[in-house]
């Protein structure tokens, strides 16, 4: 069988891949004057980018975070969501307790401030009170319905749309989620998520040429090997409309 394929050689192609993509890297003159012109001709940019990532992270503040602009701001973003998940994952607290022992400290706070300006001549005006805007709450439900129905109606389609190669593929990736689910808990994996969020984009931002060199060479043998897969095995799966006509038929 000319054209069958293993789980063995797949994993041998992908294996021979990397290393073609880390002796070619290691060939290319990065450190050449006209280094970055020859791998910018040589190479397509990740996922066909023609912007600056700074641009493609949505530009303002929140990509100036991402990418370390101001580091102290980054630096405590990073450190603030480290202390979070040390509290919920390492001394185990619960988020019932946290937050009624922090609206505790915030009414000892404000009853002490409050007692106390009669003592020293002030005016209880001057407690600070604390009251979060209602467009930010709206804000950020608009935005998740916005999400979350685009990833619902993205599902139905491929549920519905009677592509078994995408549905075979979504179905995949729901499985390898599912699995990442056994290894740790929500919070630990969006503490993981945040964490890469602020190390991945500034590290690529610094090495583009270098992993867009190797990114493409790693996807050119992933779809020589999937050409492969569909000669051999997926193209001779019959797609629903044509089960569903013969079947009338």
């Amino acid at each position: 069988m000319s054209e069958g394929i293993t789980t063995e050689s797949l994993a041998h192609d992908i294996m021979e891949a990397i290393h073609d993509g880390v002796s070619k890297h290691s060939d290319m003159p990065f450190y050449e004057g006209d280094s970055s012109k020859y791998v910018k001709s040589q190479v397509n940019r990740l996922f066909g980018r023609d912007k600056p990532v700074h641009h493609i992270l949505g530009g303002g503040k929140s990509a100036d975070l991402l990418l370390w602009k101001n580091k102290t701001i980054s630096a405590g973003a990073l450190t603030g969501a480290t202390i979070v998940w040390l509290i919920f994952e390492w001394l185990d607290y619960h988020f019932l307790t946290l937050a009624s022992f922090v609206l505790f400290l915030g009414m000892v706070v404000q009853f002490v401030w409050s007692n106390a300006s009669g003592f020293i001549n002030r005016s209880q005006r001057g407690v600070p009170r604390l009251v979060l805007p209602e467009e930010y709450f709206v804000s950020i439900g608009r935005m998740v319905g916005v999400e979350v129905n685009r990833g619902l109606v993205f599902l139905q389609n491929v549920s519905c749309g009677g592509n078994l190669r995408q549905f075979i593929l979504v179905a995949a990736v729901l499985w390898a989620a599912a699995i990442i689910g056994t290894w740790c808990n929500f919070l630990t994996l969006i503490y993981i998520g945040f964490i890469a969020a602020h190390i991945l984009p500034v590290l690529y931002d610094r090495y583009e040429d270098e992993v867009d060199a190797f990114v493409d060479n790693f996807v050119g043998q992933l779809q020589h090997n999937y050409r492969k897969l569909d000669t051999s095995v997926l193209s001779r799966i019959p797609k629903a409309a044509s089960f569903k006509t013969n079947k009338w038929d």
